[in-house]
């Protein structure tokens, strides 16, 4: 039986989660085209949903994102600060339809609708379901009147691990989603794949580098870091050997990479994992490991048991722990809530 989807409350914290969406039928549905707009409608509902889009990854059949959801505040914006928060984010065109909403309302004088109005856009906030629920459905029937299609595109609803907001697991996560095409041949280093939080980072993208900023900022517990110093934590966590931030694109291939492609050489590296037991976070993300993705929940054995703590009638009466260890990882101890035992590594 699938676990029911584990949050904490956006009135008590802030919360990072891992999701994932997958096309029906594990169909190529996501042109080059089709990724691009679906960036945009990303972008659009991060700053209509009040949440952070860490870093992503956006691949011809999925999407992860890393999504930072904050705390709900006690003062609930204005429409005035609402609308003005999605200018300064994507530019008045993105915001012109709320503008003229709010005009219409108040040419009318209805305060009551503006109310109402501005109330359904309170709910849709800092809440990771509904932000999910509203990019999926949008890009779906834009996807659908684009190819004269009806029906659904996604094949389930999305899946999610709760991350541990500050600390390595934070850090890991993200290296892990932008390491996805890495992982799936399609580039030999991360930040040739623009459809990514990394590959529009490092080519300037002004949201995706704030997200990066933010994420090492949460993960080393530090107040301020500069982007460029950002970026180059991040590499740090996916790179063997620790390339540079920033590197041309006739770098030489790291370490444990496959000779002629600057991919990772995977079946190299499980030999190795089979025959040592673990590797180095950056050896570890370059394999498919599941508990990234189904681990339920990822962060340090404290955490992992907080959140065991706060939902445990959702977990069999004869568990006392909720914290499982990550195995094959040297390094920082991570833990999930779930205990997978079969193919965990590929």
């Amino acid at each position: 039986m699938r676990m029911r989807r584990l949050k904490v409350s956006a009135e008590q914290m802030s919360g990072c989660y891992h999701c994932v969406s997958r096309v029906v039928g594990r169909q190529a549905a996501l042109t080059d085209e089709v990724r691009d707009h679906f960036v945009c409608l990303m972008r659009e509902h991060e700053a209509l949903c009040q949440v952070e889009v860490l870093t992503f990854c956006v691949l011809p059949d999925h999407f992860h994102l890393l999504v930072r959801v904050p705390q709900r505040p006690q003062r609930l914006p204005t429409a005035e600060e609402i609308v003005g928060r999605i200018e300064g984010l994507l530019g008045r065109r993105a915001a012109l339809p709320l503008r003229l909403t709010m005009r219409a309302f108040r040419r009318r004088r209805d305060e009551a609708g503006e109310r109402a109005w501005l109330a359904g856009l309170h709910v849709r906030m800092w809440d990771v379901s509904l932000f999910m629920k509203l990019l999926k459905q949008r890009f779906t029937q834009w996807y659908n009147r684009r190819n004269a299609r009806t029906g659904t595109l996604w094949e389930t609803r999305f899946d999610s691990v709760l991350v541990e907001s500050s600390g390595p697991a934070l850090q890991a996560m993200a290296a892990y989603i932008d390491l996805n095409p890495v992982r799936a041949g399609r580039v030999g280093d991360p930040k040739d794949y623009r459809w990514s939080g990394y590959g529009e980072a490092v080519t300037g993208q002004a949201r995706a580098r704030e997200g990066i900023r933010t994420l090492v900022m949460l993960a080393q517990r530090v107040r301020d870091i500069s982007e460029a110093r950002a970026l180059e934590a991040h590499r740090v966590q996916m790179t063997p050997n620790s390339a540079p931030a920033v590197v041309a694109h006739d770098a030489p291939a790291s370490a444990g990479m496959a000779a002629g492609t600057g991919g990772p050489d995977r079946a190299a590296l499980l030999r190795r994992l089979e025959a040592e037991g673990r590797l180095p976070m950056p050896e570890y993300l370059q394999c498919r490991v599941r508990y990234f993705s189904e681990g339920g929940v990822l962060g340090s054995r404290a955490f992992v048991e907080e959140i065991f703590r706060r939902h445990r009638d959702r977990f069999g009466s004869r568990r006392k722990t909720g914290a499982r260890k990550v195995k094959g990882l040297l390094g920082p101890s991570l833990f999930t809530v779930r205990d997978l035992r079969s193919a965990v590594f590929g």
